[in-house]
């Protein structure tokens, strides 16, 4: 899949309004590659207004980025007059919120640029989808674009590229070494490491401290096999509080959140356990989980989410028996 494909479908729709759309409380992943691919296609196409829209607004880390970047995002999208929707580091129509309803209504051309799993229910609605889970990022997707293009990378898009790819990668722990390639083309453009790296170091505030130590304290453990599985549940900062887990020693950490009938679950694994249990969380355990849920689910190997209704607990206990499943035929 190409940056020429989705020229192609530009074509096709005569479009003149675009709206890039990222997912719900949007990371640096998702506004810095819409950041980017916005400005690629300004630089191919300058008479296309193209507009960055974020359902319920981005988040903190997010916040303090776009105030070294002039990213443009707006929480209420102007959907109804645009001519073709492009959804970033998004892979399902739910995680777009309050705009899901107005996305489906519009019947517009989607395109889907994604380093997630595809979702089935996505790949129905979409015109295009363009999505490896072989990369680190979503930004690296549209780096290839501007290579493919052979459109000259500015200092900012540039430095966007680079910090959406640092925040997936954890600092570039997770890196691979395309990813590294790509990262050493982005500094021979201009980027500078610390100080880019720098804009990353956002100090904890209190409400996510607190959430971490709560989550952490109604920890509960079960190991299964060789693998210890940590459930918990906190109001807010449930993707946080799993990363703590996994930090503290947990192989797999999954934290749910419920507000009136809505419930949101955070699922986080080491890479020891995916490399060897060939689990991936996105796929077996999150997509499941979400239809069982009556809502979506879906993500990276050792990174997920869901969101859904019904009962916490109901939902946690479910989450464990498809990790058990999971985790037994692994010694078949």
């Amino acid at each position: 899949m190409s940056f020429a494909e989705i020229n192609r479908i530009l074509d096709e729709a005569n479009a003149q309004h675009i709206i890039l759309l990222c997912h719900h409380n949007a990371d640096p992943d998702a506004i810095c590659s819409a950041y980017a691919l916005a400005s690629l296609i300004k630089k191919c196409r300058p008479q296309v207004n193209v507009e960055i829209g974020a359902a319920q607004g981005i988040s903190r880390l997010s916040k303090h980025i776009v105030k070294y970047l002039p990213i443009n995002v707006e929480v209420q999208p102007k959907v109804e007059s645009s001519d073709l929707i492009i959804l970033l580091d998004t892979n399902t129509i739910q995680q777009l919120n309050n705009l899901a309803e107005r996305v489906k209504a519009s019947k517009l051309p989607i395109v889907v640029i994604d380093h997630h799993a595809a979702h089935p229910e996505t790949e129905k609605m979409a015109r295009l989808c363009i999505t490896d889970e072989n990369v680190s990022s979503t930004c690296e997707i549209i780096y290839n674009f501007y290579k493919q293009s052979s459109v000259k990378i500015e200092d900012n898009e540039a430095k966007a590229l680079f910090l959406g790819i640092a925040f997936d990668t954890r600092h570039f722990v997770l890196a691979n070494s395309t990813t590294l390639k790509t990262i050493a083309e982005l500094i021979d453009a201009g980027v500078n490491v610390q100080e880019a790296l720098s804009i990353l170091s956002l100090p904890m505030d209190f409400s996510e401290r607190v959430a971490r130590l709560k989550a952490c304290k109604r920890a509960k453990l079960f190991k299964i096999g060789e693998w210890i599985i940590a459930l918990s549940h906190v109001s807010a900062f449930q993707a946080s509080a799993a990363r703590a887990i996994i930090d503290l020693g947990a192989h797999v950490a999954v934290v749910a959140g419920q507000k009136n009938e809505s419930l949101k679950i955070s699922l986080r694994c080491t890479k020891e356990f995916h490399e060897k249990t060939s689990i991936h969380l996105g796929r077996d355990i999150a997509k499941p989980l979400g239809e069982y849920l009556k809502g979506m689910g879906g993500g990276h190997s050792t990174a997920a989410g869901v969101n859904g209704f019904g009962e916490l607990e109901a939902g946690l206990k479910r989450c464990l028996k498809l990790l058990k499943e999971k985790i037994a035929m692994t010694h078949k």
